[in-house]
């Protein structure tokens, strides 16, 4: 690979179990160094996608390249070049979690250190432990230490901070930073924690029944998507107010102007990556069954409980 390749490169992929058709014609770009997440409800095809991008599940059609290389056709030397963190994996229950890491490491070129790896994740304490005598928690800080132990260029995570505390969540999320900004490793994170994507991601897709509705940052999203930002404030009366708008600023703006000065509890909220999914989403669902479609009903300003 060139320094200026993508990492992943996808045109048309496309995907059918029989009659049903999982992925229709998705396109995707990652390149080295970035934290890409890839979001969409239940059914939309992430996993069928991963899969295919893993190398375990054969296309339909459409072309796929990672790291330089069609899945399909990849040998043990480029599975060495990735890191997977598996939404579910519950083998080597009798192995003790050091054992365990330095067994995986021995298959690597040039590994991470084992003991500085399992106090990476936290686990120096279970170092000794059974696998199957681990918390939900601390077995899933060893899935995360299992796929990074070879160093991999490319990491696929999927759902990785299932059953985290929220200091755990924030431990493992400086880490993926870490890895991806000081030593280029590309991530690949499937999550249904809005959050967390937000938090990790430079740039995010949305999946919905097998096609790629929007790719970007989260800002980008916010605009592609045409969700608003909703200004909050107290009118004269004592009254709560609030308007969705595209523009607060000017709202806030004809406001100041209307009343004169200083405007009570004013806030702006501009639209989350929450807001952006669902308002693609619920597009998508009103699309597929315009019968169940509710007109819109035209609200200007109007008043609301707080």
């Amino acid at each position: 690979m060139t320094a200026t390749e993508a990492v992943v490169r996808v045109r048309d992929l496309r995907m059918s179990y029989g009659s049903r058709d999982v992925l229709q014609g998705v396109d995707l770009d990652i390149h080295r160094g970035e934290i890409f997440a890839l979001l969409g409800p239940n059914g939309a095809g992430k996993t069928t996608t991963v899969e295919i991008l893993e190398g375990f599940r054969r296309r339909s059609s459409g072309e796929v390249r990672v790291l330089g290389t069609d899945p399909l056709r990849g040998d043990d030397a480029w599975r060495g070049r990735l890191g997977l963190v598996l939404q579910s994996w519950r083998d080597h229950a009798r192995w003790r979690v050091g054992e365990l890491l330095g067994h995986f490491a021995a298959y690597y070129p040039d590994p991470r250190d084992p003991v500085a790896l399992l106090e990476l994740v936290g686990l120096t304490g279970q170092a000794d432990q059974q696998v199957s005598r681990l918390s939900g928690g601390q077995r899933r800080r060893l899935d995360v230490a299992l796929g990074i132990v070879g160093r991999p260029e490319l990491l696929f995570l999927d759902e990785p901070t299932t059953g985290f505390d929220p200091e755990a969540r924030h431990d493992f999320h400086v880490l993926v930073e870490k890895l991806a900004r000081d030593e280029g490793v590309t991530v690949l994170l499937t999550t249904h924690d809005l959050i967390e994507a937000e938090r990790l991601a430079d740039r995010i897709a949305v999946l919905v029944d097998g096609r790629i509705r929007v790719c970007g940052s989260p800002a980008e999203l916010a605009r592609q998507a045409a969700a608003r930002a909703e200004v909050r404030w107290t009118a004269e009366d004592g009254t709560p107010r609030r308007e969705r708008t595209d523009d607060p600023s000017q709202l806030v703006w004809e406001l100041h102007r209307e009343a004169g000065g200083p405007i009570a509890d004013l806030e702006v909220r501009r639209p989350t990556l929450e807001d952006t999914y669902l308002h693609m989403v619920n597009a998508e669902n009103r699309h597929a069954h315009p019968a169940h479609a509710h007109p819109a009903h035209a609200r200007n300003r109007e008043d609301e409980a707080a």
